[in-house]
């Protein structure tokens, strides 16, 4: 069965960090892409980054880029999202999702298993 499950959210100040995890089972971890979503109520699931573990080649939503890092650990089957520089704007849950395929996606109706997602509330 597969499973991911989420940690490290929080509370933040802006222009502070955090760094989320992704623990992941019953699948092999190092043949299939692992991405992070975010959410908030009212809006879509927004694409936020994501990691083909069998490569290590990395995707990230323009919003992001150059503030939140994504690296796997595969000896420890986690992904990890490291974000710096938050903003308020960043606020919302955080889901980390895969499919079965090596491919990366941003778009969350390619994948079809995901965490319970962990709250990030950055504070301005």
């Amino acid at each position: 069965e597969v499973q991911l499950v989420e940690s490290g959210g929080g509370l933040v100040q802006a222009g502070g960090s955090l760094t989320l995890s992704c623990a992941a089972s019953g699948f092999t971890f190092d043949h299939y892409a692992i991405g992070w979503f975010r959410q908030t109520p009212g809006k879509e699931r927004e694409g936020v980054s994501c990691i083909s573990t069998s490569d290590g080649s990395t995707y990230y939503v323009d919003s992001v880029k150059d503030r939140f890092t994504i690296r796997s650990d595969n000896a420890k089957n986690t992904v990890y999202l490291k974000m710096n520089s938050l903003k308020p704007e960043d606020t919302a849950v955080y889901y980390c999702a895969t499919g079965e395929t090596a491919r990366c996606s941003l778009n969350s109706n390619d994948l079809e298993y995901w965490g319970k997602g962990t709250l990030v509330t950055v504070s301005s």
